[in-house]
């Protein structure tokens, strides 16, 4: 049996951490990867995976000292390790549930989706092959898989790079970027959304 001590600290780490805490995490890792030279942000480990694979031999964006960008991986690696450990060791007394407002839930339900408290939408067609092959399996998986990626590498970033990293180094432009962010989340979530799962 684990010792008390161990009990306690995983009670503590398990609940969920208000802003006051989180926030100056994020500003004091913020601070430090300033501090040395670093940018942060996860969709630069993309450029740096396919220049580690070659890919420079076909496109001069991606030659660049990719080995320089290690420390990045590491940090997307760390997000993935990280989230399995929260999720299988470090679950609230509630488990892994998603806390999502009654309002979302009430639309979600209204436009079809199967959804539950705490739950993954029950949607079969989304983990189904064959909704690929239909308009709306291609819009959404295809077409927004495309979108993501597009919008990441023509905005110099994605949403981590410029709402945490851009806009600690005063980088008027991922001010812009973020605006364009949460303005195309609200057009997707109140226009294009109903659009698609109405039809």
């Amino acid at each position: 049996m684990a010792p008390e001590f161990l009990l306690q600290f995983k009670d503590f780490i398990s609940q969920p951490w208000p802003w006051y805490v989180a926030g100056p995490m994020i500003a004091l890792i913020m601070f430090v990867l300033l501090f040395f030279g670093k940018e942060f942000g996860m969709s630069a480990n993309l450029r740096v995976m396919c220049a580690a694979d070659g890919a420079g031999d076909m496109a001069d964006f991606f030659k660049f000292d990719w080995q320089s960008q290690g420390w990045n991986l590491l940090v997307a690696l760390g997000a993935v390790f990280g989230g399995y450990l929260a999720a299988t060791y470090f679950s609230g007394p509630e488990g892994n549930v998603a806390h999502i407002s009654s309002a979302t839930i009430e639309s979600l339900k209204n436009m079809g989706f199967n959804f539950e408290n705490g739950e993954v939408p029950l949607v079969p067609e989304f983990y189904a092959w064959d909704y690929l092959f239909t308009w709306k399996g291609l819009l959404i998986i295809v077409g927004g898989g495309f979108l993501v990626g597009f919008g990441a590498r023509y905005a110099g970033g994605c949403t981590s790079g410029h709402a945490i990293s851009g806009i600690s180094a005063l980088q008027l432009a991922s001010v812009y970027a973020v605006i364009g962010f949460f303005a195309g989340g609200l057009f997707m979530t109140y226009v294009l959304f109903p659009l698609i799962f109405n039809a």
